[in-house]
């Protein structure tokens, strides 16, 4: 495998998603080119097996070396929901909908998972996963991001939504962030 290309494909139809993980992957030689694809998202309690199941399907269906990636938003006063449905939710309630399940509990504990599964045709993928913990906010703050975004800050950020953050800003700790680092840690040394 050695010489062989940095470069992989990114399957997802969110351009957002891509130039975060775009941005990661640079920092360590990898060129990730956007691959415009619809997965099938399966339903499953575990973000792997869906993120694995996207990247044999894109990579069987393009004929190329692939990554995709699923995320979940996990809400404790909600025993984890979104969790790996947060895709689904986030189109039928919104951001307006988990803060009115949350309501006014004082625990708004709450953690995004990322999963990026990497696959070759006719190969079984490989997963990486980051966490990142945090706080759900009392109402949207900030215009960037997307999905859960404006209503998720980071414990170890500066009080802030992800929304009201820059990509290099969000990058720093993001669950995303982690999950490519560790994809593009593993990519670079087997090559």
């Amino acid at each position: 495998m050695r010489g062989a290309s940095r470069s992989v494909y990114f399957a997802t139809k969110n351009k957002a998603k891509y130039l975060e993980a775009a941005r990661i992957t640079a920092t360590y030689g990898v060129h990730l080119r956007y691959l415009p694809f619809s997965k099938q998202e399966i339903q499953a309690e575990d973000l792997r097996e869906i993120a694995s199941f996207a990247a044999m399907e894109a990579a069987r269906s393009k004929v190329r070396t692939v990554v995709a990636e699923d995320a979940g938003f996990f809400v404790d006063a909600l025993k984890g929901f979104p969790g790996p449905y947060s895709s689904y939710v986030f189109k039928t309630l919104g951001t307006s909908g988990i803060l009115k399940l949350v309501g006014d509990v004082k625990n708004r504990k709450a953690s995004f998972l990322a999963a990026v599964s990497y696959c070759e045709p006719n190969r079984r993928p490989i997963s990486f996963t980051g966490t990142v913990r945090g706080l759900v906010s009392k109402k949207p703050k900030g215009s960037g991001g997307f999905g859960f975004d404006p209503i998720f800050i980071p414990s170890k950020g500066d009080g802030r939504t992800f929304a009201e953050m820059q990509i290099d800003e969000k990058n720093a700790f993001s669950h995303r962030a982690k999950a490519f680092r560790r994809f593009a840690r593993w990519f670079t040394s087997s090559r």
